[in-house]
């Protein structure tokens, strides 16, 4: 019989030194993939003519057509607070444009949607627009914040974070916060769809990969 003790105090010891959320602590949140890096499963959009799949990246664009209009590429689930990051990489000629959405739902029957954008681009790039409601800038990112993002891409990439919690918005760029917001309007949605955007008039491609989110459950 002495021989199952030991097996008993190691079971024990493990259980012990396992973490376990204390109580009443909300249970870490779980990073989720969006995108598998090769189909549009779990997303919706344009996907004939304007958005395709390369090298494990989502892509829209081209170094010699003009994008004819903004064009969105959106989860078929909705989220209301959580933590998205993604990377991507805009390679432009001319009306460099592009973003992702979130708290974002479809037009009906049309190709814009409405709610908040984390912006791409020139002189955008960092910033927080209103898509198709208020349409204006909620927030800027500062100059000196934006240079400093923009310093650490990696082969023409950057780290885009997008943070959600009730009425507060946090974006950063390469771990550079460009914005910090908190919504004043209480009749602004907080639940929607993650989009992303190609902007009309673009001559260029917008490259979006690793795409993941984390929510609390």
């Amino acid at each position: 019989m002495h021989h199952h003790v030991p097996l008993l105090f190691t079971a024990a010891f493990i259980f012990a030194a396992s973490p376990v959320a204390a109580a009443g602590e909300p249970a870490p949140p779980r990073v989720e993939q969006l995108f598998d890096g090769k189909s549009f499963a779990g997303w919706n959009g344009d996907t004939k003519n304007t958005w395709r799949i390369e090298d494990g990246a989502i892509v829209a664009g081209s170094a010699t057509a003009v994008a004819a209009r903004n064009e969105f590429l959106a989860t078929d689930r909705t989220f209301g607070d959580f933590e998205l990051r993604l990377e991507y990489r805009l390679e432009c000629g001319i009306k460099c444009n592009a973003g992702i959405q979130f708290r974002t739902v479809r037009i009906p029957d049309h190709h814009e949607v409405i709610g908040y954008q984390a912006d791409i681009g020139t002189d955008v790039e960092g910033c927080l627009y209103d898509e198709s409601r208020r349409k204006i800038f909620l927030a800027r990112a500062s100059d000196e914040a934006l240079a400093q993002a923009l310093a650490k891409a990696k082969d023409g990439w950057n780290e885009y974070v997008i943070r959600c919690a009730g009425r507060r918005i946090r974006l950063s760029i390469n771990g550079v916060t460009t914005v910090d917001y908190t919504e004043a309007d209480p009749a602004i949605s907080q639940q929607g769809a993650i989009a992303l955007q190609i902007h009309g008039d673009m001559r260029g491609t917008i490259r979006y990969r690793n795409i993941r989110i984390s929510c609390q459950k």
